[in-house]
């Protein structure tokens, strides 16, 4: 009944890679895909997650692809790591971006279509739309 859009994005108003999964499927396996539909980086780039990201392989296989990885840590972890707090607070832009989504197109939030494919492609359209509104109104 729900589904979960997993995206990597460079900004508020731009996401690169996408993808759809059930409600009940876990972040991780998932964003070692996208992250596997990326590549490899040739600069070192941070790469903003939340809580749901915390495994140990998720970390070290984006540090391999040359992320930075920015989460904080769990809060039951022994050992918890260090992270930029000023740097995670950016984290909400992409929030935002789908949350703007959400609203100006009804049919993102509801979920109408039956197919993932039809919904894919409105998802898709929904945010070329933001970026076209952004655009527009910046030039």
């Amino acid at each position: 009944m729900t589904t979960k859009i997993h995206a990597l994005a460079t900004s508020d108003r731009a996401a690169f890679a996408i993808s759809l999964t059930g409600g009940q499927a876990g972040d991780c396996p998932h964003g070692k895909e996208l992250l596997v539909k990326v590549g490899q980086r040739i600069t070192e780039a941070d790469l903003l997650v939340d809580k749901a990201y915390p495994s140990l392989g998720f970390r070290q296989f984006a540090e391999i692809l040359g992320y930075n990885i920015v989460s904080p840590p769990p809060r039951n972890l022994k050992e918890p790591w260090e992270y930029d707090k000023e740097k995670y607070k950016l984290r909400n832009e992409i929030e935002r971006l789908f949350l703007r989504i959400k609203r100006r197109f009804r049919r993102v939030y509801t979920r109408y279509d039956k197919l993932a494919v039809v919904y894919m492609g409105f998802v898709l359209f929904a945010l070329i739309m933001e970026t076209l509104r952004v655009s527009v109104n910046t030039s």
